[in-house]
């Protein structure tokens, strides 16, 4: 009798199956590949390096805290330690363990800021290194939590100081002299001298904060927009129909048709000047009985040959230089011209206050916003996206922009 010991598979089955297993493997790897390319193409934004995208990402890690290190260090975010509150959420002082003072900006949970928007702000003011710029300690993103963790600024923000008429006493020529220097340093690195280029957007009183030695430095950053470094400064320019600022600091080509370019933030910054050299708010000008505007009400006493009329009483009566304050309105005057190419850059702003040999050109007459009963202090925002446009743009004009009060704006970080 025959007993049979095994069964042996027919040939074509042994070839087969190894080359079924095969292919369903290579198959398995190339969807597997397509999937990953995919989502990498969605995190790393046009225009970016592999290496920029891992150095992001390990600066973002090293800058993380846990909710409740932030929460123990703010006393759990108590009314005690709260320094300010606006449409964004709350600021709130804090102190680590190590003794370290922070100021703990914390996003409302209605903010429209989303979590890349939040990241990537996050990667923006990491990457900003300036005396003159406010410097981010770290961040945290945990559940519904945005936390935004800065070096704390004891002299709070400029506004408290120049609009309060007991606390402008403190700020002499000398301060003034020294906060318009800084502040036109720190936009000039933005502009020109940093790795990024970038527009502010929102330069304005309360966005200066002060150290302890009144050291001023540009706060913010939720507003501003990034263009390449390859362009030149006249290319640095855009179109939006959705218009983030603070009215009365707006240029006019951007609160009107949404122009926006590095001649937006020097507009701002020559009302900053006024308002430091007259001690009042642009929009909120008094002279007498009267309510105007301050950069007409200070080109219209240039032009008379009285500009001294624009200057606060209290540094009139001081020992600070009247030459120095009159070439700074000058300035300030150059800076807030209606028209944009006429409007200096902040280089050449720069060289203007440490150069008082270097004549300065006759500024022509200033934007004249409209009255209007919004607050000058609340952000305006519209809802469309971002659009690049050259500097002869003739769609700009086409715009129509219509203005909407909301809580917070959502970051455009990278160029289109």
């Amino acid at each position: 009798m025959k007993i049979k010991v095994g069964y042996k598979l027919p040939i074509t089955l042994i070839i087969i199956i190894p080359v079924i297993l095969v292919i369903g493997f290579a198959t398995f790897l190339l969807v597997l590949f397509w999937i990953l390319k995919r989502k990498r193409k969605q995190r790393i934004p046009t225009g970016r390096s592999n290496d920029d995208i891992v150095e992001d990402i390990s600066n973002i890690e090293s800058l993380q805290y846990d909710f409740s290190t932030v929460q123990l260090a703010t006393n759990y975010f108590s009314d005690s330690n709260k320094l300010g509150e606006g449409g964004f959420g709350s600021v709130h002082k804090g102190i680590f363990q190590n003794g370290q003072e922070i100021a703990v900006k914390r996003l409302s949970r209605g903010s429209n800021q989303g979590q890349q928007e939040f990241i990537n702000e996050v990667m923006l003011v990491a990457k900003l290194q300036h005396r003159n710029l406010i410097r981010l300690i770290g961040f945290c993103f945990e559940g519904t939590e945005r936390l935004l963790i800065y070096e704390f600024m004891p002299n709070a923000s400029l506004n408290h100081f120049i609009f309060d008429s007991a606390k402008r006493s403190y700020l002499d020529w000398e301060r003034r002299y020294k906060i318009i220097s800084g502040v036109a340093r720190g936009i000039l690195y933005l502009h020109e001298d940093s790795r990024l280029r970038i527009i502010h957007r929102d330069l304005k009183a309360s966005n200066v904060l002060l150290d302890a030695e009144m050291n001023p430095k540009i706060a913010d950053f939720g507003m501003a927009r990034l263009f390449n470094l390859d362009e030149t400064l006249t290319e640095t320019q855009a179109i939006t129909n959705r218009i983030v600022g603070t009215y009365g600091y707006m240029a006019p080509e951007y609160a009107m048709y949404g122009q926006f370019s590095v001649k937006s933030d020097v507009f701002s910054f020559g009302v900053l000047v006024l308002e430091l050299l007259s001690g009042q708010k642009n929009h909120n000008f008094r002279n007498g009985e009267n309510v105007e505007d301050l950069a007409s009400f200070a080109w219209k006493n240039w032009r008379e040959g009285t500009p001294s009329n624009v200057i606060d009483p209290i540094l009139r009566n001081s020992s600070g230089s009247l030459h120095e304050m009159i070439r700074c309105i000058h300035i300030g005057l150059l800076c807030v011209q209606e028209n944009v190419r006429e409007r200096p850059t902040m280089a050449s702003v720069v060289l203007m206050l440490n150069s008082f040999s270097l004549s300065l050109a006759v500024p022509s007459e200033p934007a004249f916003f409209m009255h209007s009963t919004i607050d000058t202090e609340v952000p305006l925002l519209t809802e469309n996206t971002d659009s690049r446009a050259s500097n002869n743009s003739k769609n700009s004009t086409d715009n129509s922009v219509k203005y909407s009060i909301n809580e917070a704006s959502i970051t455009d970080l990278y160029p289109r």
